[in-house]
């Protein structure tokens, strides 16, 4: 079943090739959205495709590259957009 997730990630995630981490993540499992940094200093990721494939990136997320540090994820569910064909960097 198709999805949307709009996932905010806080922590040390920026400057830790975070967005790299989650786009090669995300482009392997076929998914389609984007990454970008948020002024504040948090990450934020929409994945669109198959639920369990963005559940499985979730999982990613949670944990990050070696020199991140995840302190907390924001998940809202939406209903699927396919308003991109790839995943991109932001």
């Amino acid at each position: 079943m198709e999805t949307r997730a709009h996932i905010v990630v806080e922590g040390l995630v920026q400057g830790v090739g975070f967005r790299w981490f989650v786009a090669r993540h995300a482009q392997g499992m076929g998914l389609r959205g984007y990454v970008r940094n948020l002024f504040n200093g948090s990450v934020e990721v929409v994945a669109e495709g198959d639920r369990s494939l963005v559940e499985e990136l979730i999982k990613h997320l949670k944990v990050g590259p070696r020199s991140a540090h995840v302190s907390d994820l924001h998940i809202e569910w939406l209903p699927p957009q396919s308003e991109t064909r790839a995943f991109e960097i932001r």
